[in-house]
C-alpha cells in the first residue's frame, strides 16, 4: 500500500524527539498484531511535519495544545502498546458515574460569531445550509485558531450526547486522554441512546447531516487550513482517542466523523494528484524545449509549485495514514455493527476514489474478512463496496487475486439468510462473470439459477436478471446477430431452461423473475403463437412448456401484479401500470382472439395443454367481442370449440376449466351473453338427453358397463357445468333421486356414477334456492323444495357409510353445504322462506360425528403411504380432510348444530394439532363468541368424555396425562383477560367438580375423582376470590372420607392463593411436588439466584490483578458499592464477568433490559455478609460502556450461519394468510 509504505518528510523529524526514533510505517499486512488500546496510531498522527510559525498569517497565542498531544504519545516512557496513558506528575483518580456538582460553563469568546450549540443544532435540525454553517466557523477560527478549534472539539462532545464541555483551561492543560476521561465522568446517563442511536426519523437526519458537515469542512479546507499542520492532525487526534473509547457514543461518532474526515482527505489527495500529474507534464514539456526557448523564470516557477504540491501530498499522506491505523484498523471489527459499517462504507470510497494508495490486497483484505460478519448489514455494506470496484474496469487486474481468494464464499452468500444481501450478491456475481475473463464455471452458475423461484421478489429478479444476461452472453457465442431482435432465441432458451430445471415447476415465478429485464420477449405473443401453430416446430415436451410459459406471461401482463407469495400486502398500481396494464390487455385480446379457436382445436386432443388454453380468455377485454361483426365469427368459434372440449373430455381439471370459462362468458354484463347461454343450453339438453337414454336401463338394473359409463360421464359433465349455469330447467333432480335410491341397497355402487347423481342434485337444490331468494317464489315451489332437501339429505345420511370413499366424501361434503344452506340463519332476512329450513336429526347428527371418528380424526400407516401412495396424494387427502373438518365446525359456528356437538372435535385438539389445530382453535373462538359460558362447559364436557372412555376401556393409568396435556392446551384459549374468561372458568370447575364425585349407577365407589387432576390445570386462571369459591363448592360436593384421597388433595392445592405461603406437605410425595412446580414461579426465584452465585462466584474475590485499563478509565481510590452502582448499562469489570453471548447484547434495547435485571438483583446483593460487602467494595462500575475487544478474523474456520440457510422457495402447496377465512367464509 503506497500511504502505508511512505516515509514522513525529513522536515518533521526536526520538531519531534519520537521514541525510538523510527518514522517508517510497517505494512498493513503486519496491523493485525496491534493491540486495539493505546497503540501507535496517535504517535503517527502528531508526527506530522510543521513550518515555522512566521509561515502563517495569524500568530498563534500559543501551542501547549499541540505541545501537549506531542507529548501524550512521543514520550520515552511510552510503549507502542500501552493501554493507559497516566500524566506521571498527576495522582490516579477515580471515575465517577455521577455528574460533577458544579456543571462547567461552556467556553466562549465574546468576539465568536458561532458557538458549538448553533452548529449542533444546525446540525440536528438539517435544515442548515452546512456551506453557511462552516464558513461562519471558519470565520471564528480565523480570527483564534484555539477558540475555533474548541468550538469544533466542543460540537463533537455535543454531538456524542455527553452533557460536559471541554473548557479553555482542560483545552490548554490536558492532554486528550485526561479530557476524555473527564468527559466520560460527566456523561449523561438518563438514556442508553445518543443522537447517532436515536431511534426515528430523526435519526437519519442527524446522520446525514453530520457527514455533509464532515464533508463541506474538507472541502472548505482543502486549499489551506488543511495543510496548516494544526487543525487537522489535532482534530484527528482527539478523534482517535475518542474512537478508542469504550463508551459506545463517543466510540461511535468519533469513528463515523474520522471515517468522513478521512474520506474527504482522500478526494483532495486524489485532485492533488491529478494536478502534480498535470504540473509535472508542463513541468517536462518545458524543459524538453530548446536552450533558446526555455524561459527559467517560468521553469522556477514550475518547480516550485511542484514541489509545493509534493510537500502537501505528503502532508495529506501522513493524516490519511494516521487516520488508518488509528481508527479503521482497530473499528472495522467493533463489537457494534453500525461502527463495522461506517469502516466498511468509507473503505469502499477510498478504494474507488484513490486506487493508486488503496487498492492493493493490503486493503481489500479488510473486504474479503468482513464477508463472514455475522451481522446483514455489514456483509450488505461490503457487498457494495465491492460491487463499485468491479464497475470499473481499470481495476479488474488488481482485484484478481482477490477474487481467486474470496470468490468460494461469495457464492455461498446467494444462500445467505438476509435476502437482501443475497440480493446484491447475485448482482456482484453478474459483474464478476461480465468483467473478468475466467467469469464464473456452469458449476457456479448452479448456485444463482434455482434462485428465479425464491419468495422474495428482489432476489428472484436479481437471480432472473443474472440468467437473463447468461442467454444473451450464451447467444452471442454462437451467433453474430443481436440478441435483442432475436426473441425466438430467448423464447427457445428459456423453454429449454425450464424443463431441464430440477427444481420447481412453477412457469408464474420463472416469468416474473425475468419480467422486468425480458419483458419486451415475454411479450412476444406473435413468435410464440407462430411455434405452437406450425407443425413441425417443437417437441411436445417443448409445446406444453411454452404454453405454461406464454399463459403465465398473459397473466402476469393482464393482472400486472406479482404471483402469490411475492407481494406483502395489496399493491395499488400507479397510474403508468394501469395504462400499461390496459395497452397489454387490449394487445393479447386482439392477438388472441382469432388464434385461440385454431389453437384449442389443434391440442383439444391433449388435457394439460387445453387446460391451460382455456384460461387464456379469462384475460381478455370480452367488450371486444361486440365491437366488430367480424368478431362475432370468431365468438361462435370459441364458443363451438368449448362445446367440442366438454364433449371429448372426461378430466375433472379440464370441466373445471371449461365450467370457469363458461361462467365469464355467461355473465349478464356483456351484451353477447344471450348468445352463449344459447350455446351451453344446446349442450345441456344434448347431455340431459344422453343421460335420460339410460336411465329407465339404469333403474331397472339391465344397463351394462359401456351404458353405466356413459350415464355416468353425461352426468359428471352436466354436474361440471351446473357449477357455472342453472340446470333446474332439465328437471335432473328426480332422475338422480331414484338412481341413488335404486343403489342404496347395492353391496359396490357405481362409484363415479352416484358421486355425479349426487353433485348433480345437489346443484338442483342449491339454485333453486337461489331462485327463491331473488324472486318470489309460490307456496307450492317452496313445500316441493322443502320435501326434495329432505329426501336428498336422507340419501346421503344413507351414503355416509358406504365402502367407497368418493361416495362416502361427497355426500358428507354435500350435506355440510346444503344443511348450512338451509338453516335458520341463512334465511333470518327472509321471512317467506322460514318454512323452508331443514333442521337436522339427532340421527343425522351422530353419522356426522361418527364420520369424523372414523375418517377425519385417524391415524394413516405412513409405511402403508410410502409404498402405495405419492407425497402430492397424502397433500391431497389432508386438504380434503381439512375441509371436511371445516365444514363441520361451520355447521356449530352458525347453529345448526348444538355447541355440545363440538365435543368430537375439541377432544382431539391435542392429538391432531398439527393437521387441524389451527382449525380447531379457531372453532374455539368463535364458540366464545357465541356463549363463552356454554363453550367453557363444552370444553369440560369434550374431557369428561374422553375421561369416560378411558375408564370404560379400562386403558393405563399413563393415559390420564394425555388427557391432562389436552387439558393445558384448552386452558390457554382463555387468553390472559382472566376477568373477562371469570363465568365461564368457574363454570367450566363446577361442571367438572360434579363430574368427580357422581358415581355411577349400581357403584358406590367415586371413580371420576381423578378428573380433579385433570381439572387443576384450569386452576392458574382463576382470581383469588373464584378460588375460595370453588373451594368452599368442594367441600361441599366431597365426601368427607374422600378429602385426604391424592387426587382432591391436588385439586386443593390448585386452588389456593399463589401469593400466600404454603406450608410443606409431606404427604403429597411426588404430586404435591409437582404442583408445587407448576403453581409457582421458580425460574425468576432461580434467575435472581444465579445471578448472585456468579456475583460471589466471579473474579472479585480472587487474586488476579487489576484488567489493563484503556486511556479512557483512569484508576479510582475503593468506593464503597451501593445500589445506584448497579443501574448502568455495562462496565470494564462486568465484562470479566459476563462475557456477552452474541451481538445483541450491545444493542441500545438490550441494555436497558440489562437495567432493569440489575435493579431486581439489588435486594439480593444487600443480604451478602458483611465480608462480601467489603470485597465488593473495590468493584468500579462505569455506565454505558462496552467491551470493545476486537473479533479477529478467522478466514478458514470461521463460518457464518448464512452458508446454512436457504431462501424460502415456492412451495407445491399454496397457503395465504387467510386460508381458515376461506375455510369458514
Amino acid at each position: 500500500m503506497a500511504i502505508c509504505r511512505r516515509i514522513i518528510h525529513p522536515k518533521m523529524n526536526q520538531s519531534r524527539n519520537l521514541a525510538g526514533g523510527d518514522t517508517t510505517v510497517d505494512s498493513l499486512d503486519k496491523m493485525d498484531d496491534f493491540s486495539d488500546v493505546g497503540s501507535d496510531s496517535e504517535t503517527e498522527l502528531k508526527t506530522t511535519k510543521r513550518k515555522k510559525s512566521s509561515t502563517h498569517g495569524i500568530q498563534p497565542p500559543k501551542r501547549s495544545r499541540l505541545r501537549a498531544a506531542v507529548r501524550e504519545v512521543s514520550s520515552p516512557s511510552d510503549s507502542s502498546v500501552s493501554t493507559v496513558d497516566v500524566p506521571p506528575q498527576k495522582p490516579s483518580r477515580g471515575l465517577s458515574r455521577q455528574p460533577p456538582p458544579h456543571p462547567v460553563a461552556r467556553a466562549r469568546d465574546a468576539n465568536q460569531n458561532i458557538t458549538a450549540e448553533n452548529i449542533y443544532n444546525a446540525v440536528l435540525s438539517g435544515k442548515s445550509a452546512m456551506v453557511t454553517v462552516v464558513d461562519e466557523w471558519l470565520d471564528t477560527y480565523k480570527q483564534s485558531r484555539e477558540a475555533g478549534l474548541l468550538v469544533l472539539i466542543n460540537f463533537i462532545v455535543q454531538a456524542c450526547g455527553c452533557k460536559g464541555v471541554v473548557t479553555e483551561e482542560m483545552f490548554s492543560s490536558m492532554q486528550n486522554a485526561e479530557i476524555i476521561s473527564t468527559l466520560t465522568k460527566e456523561f449523561s446517563e438518563d438514556s442508553v441512546n445518543y443522537p447517532l442511536s436515536t431511534p426515528g426519523p430523526h435519526l437519519k437526519r442527524f446522520k446525514a447531516s453530520l457527514c455533509e458537515f464532515a464533508k463541506v469542512l474538507v472541502r472548505s479546507c482543502r486549499n489551506s487550513l488543511v495543510y496548516d499542520e494544526y487543525l487537522f492532525p489535532s482534530l484527528l487526534a482527539l478523534l482517535t482517542g475518542l474512537s478508542d473509547s469504550q463508551v459506545r457514543a463517543f466510540r461511535h461518532t468519533s469513528t463515523l466523523l474520522a471515517m468522513k474526515l478521512m474520506t474527504g482527505l482522500v478526494e483532495v489527495a486524489a485532485v492533488l494528484s491529478v494536478q502534480i500529474q498535470t504540473i509535472q507534464r508542463r513541468y517536462d514539456i518545458e524543459n524538453n524545449k530548446a536552450a533558446f526557448e526555455k524561459v527559467p523564470q517560468r521553469l522556477e516557477e514550475l518547480q516550485g509549485t511542484l514541489s509545493q504540491m509534493h510537500e502537501n501530498r505528503e502532508e495529506l499522506s501522513s493524516l490519511m495514514n494516521a487516520t488508518f491505523r488509528g481508527v479503521f484498523v482497530h473499528r472495522y471489527r467493533d463489537k457494534l455493527p453500525e461502527i463495522r459499517v461506517a469502516c466498511i462504507e468509507e473503505l469502499g470510497k477510498w478504494l474507488k476514489t484513490d486506487p493508486e494508495d488503496f487498492l492493493n490486497d493490503g486493503c481489500l483484505k479488510y473486504l474479503g474478512w468482513t464477508l463472514h460478519d455475522k451481522q446483514s448489514p455489514v456483509r450488505l455494506q461490503c457487498v457494495r463496496a465491492l460491487q463499485g470496484l468491479y464497475q470499473e474496469k481499470e481495476f479488474i487486474g488488481r482485484l484478481e487475486l482477490f477474487t481467486s481468494r474470496f470468490k468460494e464464499r461469495i457464492l455461498s452468500m446467494v444462500l445467505d439468510k438476509e435476502p437482501d444481501v443475497a440480493l446484491e450478491v447475485v448482482s456482484l456475481l453478474l459483474l464478476i462473470q461480465q468483467s473478468t475473463e475466467e467469469g464464473l464455471t456452469e458449476d457456479e452458475h448452479g448456485h444463482i439459477y434455482p434462485l428465479v423461484y425464491a419468495s422474495h421478489r428482489g432476489l428472484a429478479c436479481a437471480a432472473g436478471n443474472f440468467l437473463y444476461h447468461r442467454m444473451k452472453l450464451m447467444y452471442a457465442e454462437q451467433n453474430q446477430e443481436s440478441f435483442k431482435s432475436n426473441s425466438a432465441a430467448f423464447i427457445q432458451m428459456m423453454i429449454a431452461f425450464y424443463i431441464q430445471c430440477e427444481f420447481h415447476e412453477h412457469g408464474t415465478y420463472l416469468v416474473d423473475s425475468l419480467w422486468d429485464v425480458a419483458g419486451s420477449e415475454l411479450r412476444n405473443w406473435e413468435t410464440m403463437t407462430a411455434y405452437l401453430l406450425v407443425e413441425t416446430g417443437l417437441l411436445d415436451e417443448e409445446e406444453g412448456a411454452l404454453i405454461e410459459l406464454m399463459v403465465c406471461a398473459i397473466q402476469r401482463a393482464s393482472q400486472a401484479t406479482p404471483p402469490v407469495g411475492r407481494t406483502q400486502g395489496k399493491k395499488i398500481l400507479s397510474i403508468k401500470d394501469k395504462k400499461i396494464q390496459e395497452q397489454d390487455r387490449g394487445r393479447i385480446t386482439a392477438h388472441f382472439i382469432p388464434l385461440l379457436p385454431q389453437l384449442l382445436t389443434k391440442y383439444s386432443a391433449d388435457a394439460a395443454k387445453v387446460t391451460l388454453l382455456l384460461k387464456v380468455p379469462l384475460y381478455f377485454d370480452l367488450e371486444l367481442f361486440s365491437s366488430a361483426p367480424r368478431m362475432s365469427n370468431h365468438l361462435d368459434q370459441l364458443l363451438a370449440q368449448v362445446c367440442v372440449i366438454v364433449e371429448k373430455h372426461t378430466d375433472a381439471a379440464v370441466l373445471e376449466a371449461c365450467a370457469h370459462l363458461v361462467s365469464i362468458l355467461c355473465s349478464d354484463r356483456y351484451t353477447f351473453s344471450s348468445r352463449a347461454h344459447t350455446t351451453f343450453s344446446q349442450l345441456l339438453d344434448t347431455l340431459t338427453d344422453c343421460f335420460n337414454s339410460y336411465l329407465s336401463e339404469l333403474l331397472q338394473g339391465s344397463a351394462d358397463e359401456d351404458d353405466v359409463y356413459s350415464a355416468a360421464i353425461a352426468l359428471k359433465r352436466i354436474g361440471a357445468l351446473s357449477c357455472a349455469k342453472d340446470p333446474t330447467a332439465w328437471k335432473l333432480f328426480d332422475g338422480c333421486l331414484q338412481l341413488l335410491n335404486s343403489r342404496v341397497e347395492t353391496i359396490q355402487p357405481e362409484e363415479e356414477l352416484m358421486v355425479s347423481a349426487l353433485k348433480c342434485a345437489a346443484f338442483h337444490l342449491m339454485w333453486f334456492k337461489v331462485k327463491a331468494v331473488n324472486s318470489t317464489p309460490k307456496k307450492e315451489e317452496i313445500k316441493i323444495l322443502k320435501r326434495e332437501v329432505r329426501s336428498f339429505c336422507k340419501v346421503c345420511q344413507t351414503y355416509l357409510s358406504v365402502t367407497q370413499a368418493e361416495i362416502r366424501n361427497q355426500a358428507f361434503e354435500l350435506l355440510c353445504d346444503l344443511l348450512l344452506l338451509f338453516s335458520e340463519t341463512s334465511v333470518r332476512s327472509e321471512p317467506a322462506l322460514q318454512t323452508l329450513v331443514h333442521l337436522p336429526s339427532d340421527a343425522l347428527r351422530s353419522e356426522m360425528a361418527a364420520f369424523l371418528l372414523d375418517y377425519v380424526f385417524t391415524d394413516t400407516d405412513d409405511d402403508e403411504l410410502n409404498e402405495e401412495v405419492d407425497k402430492e396424494t397424502i397433500i391431497i387427502q389432508l386438504q380434503r380432510k381439512r375441509n371436511q373438518l371445516a365444514g363441520y365446525c361451520k355447521l356449530v359456528i352458525y347453529g345448526v348444530f348444538d355447541l355440545s356437538a363440538a365435543t368430537d372435535v375439541f377432544k382431539h385438539y391435542s392429538k391432531y394439532c398439527k393437521d387441524y389445530g389451527d382449525i380447531i382453535k379457531e372453532t374455539i373462538s368463535k364458540t366464545k363468541l357465541i356463549n363463552s359460558v356454554q363453550s367453557a362447559k363444552t370444553i369440560c364436557l369434550s374431557l369428561q368424555q374422553l375421561f369416560s372412555e378411558m375408564l370404560t376401556e379400562e386403558r393405563s393409568k399413563q393415559d390420564i396425562s394425555e388427557i391432562r396435556d389436552l387439558a393445558k392446551r384448552l386452558a390457554m384459549s382463555f387468553g390472559i383477560d382472566l376477568h373477562r374468561a371469570r363465568k365461564p372458568l368457574v363454570a367450566l370447575h363446577m361442571d367438572g367438580i360434579r363430574f368427580a364425585f357422581r358415581a355411577s349407577q349400581g357403584e358406590e365407589e367415586l371413580q371420576n375423582v381423578l378428573f380433579l387432576e385433570v381439572l387443576s390445570e384450569f386452576s392458574f386462571k382463576l382470581l383469588p376470590k373464584d378460588r375460595a369459591q370453588l373451594a368452599s363448592f368442594l367441600k361441599s360436593e366431597c365426601p368427607e372420607a374422600a378429602l385426604c384421597w391424592s387426587s382432591v388433595r391436588l385439586y386443593q392445592r390448585s386452588l389456593q392463593d399463589r401469593t400466600v405461603s404454603k406450608p410443606k406437605d409431606h404427604e403429597g410425595g411426588e404430586q404435591s411436588e409437582a404442583v408445587s412446580a407448576h403453581n409457582s414461579p421458580v425460574t425468576k426465584r432461580k434467575r435472581t439466584t444465579a445471578n448472585a452465585s456468579a456475583l460471589d462466584n466471579s473474579s472479585l474475590h480472587s487474586s488476579l490483578p487489576t484488567p489493563v485499563l484503556t486511556s479512557t478509565v483512569l484508576k479510582e481510590p475503593s468506593k464503597a458499592l451501593g445500589s445506584g452502582d448497579f443501574q448502568g448499562a455495562e462496565s470494564h469489570n462486568d465484562i470479566t464477568l459476563t462475557e456477552p453471548q452474541s451481538e445483541e447484547e450491545f444493542s441500545p434495547r438490550t441494555q436497558m433490559k440489562a437495567v432493569k435485571r440489575n435493579k431486581r438483583c439489588v435486594p439480593t446483593i444487600r443480604q451478602r455478609t458483611a465480608e462480601q460487602a467489603d470485597l465488593n467494595s473495590h468493584l468500579t462500575l462505569l455506565s454505558l460502556i462496552d467491551d470493545i475487544e476486537e473479533e479477529e478474523p478467522n478466514i478458514e474456520d470461521y463460518e457464518s450461519d448464512s452458508d446454512h440457510t436457504i431462501h424460502s422457495q415456492v412451495s407445491n402447496r399454496q397457503t395465504t394468510p387467510s386460508v381458515l377465512d376461506e375455510l369458514f367464509d
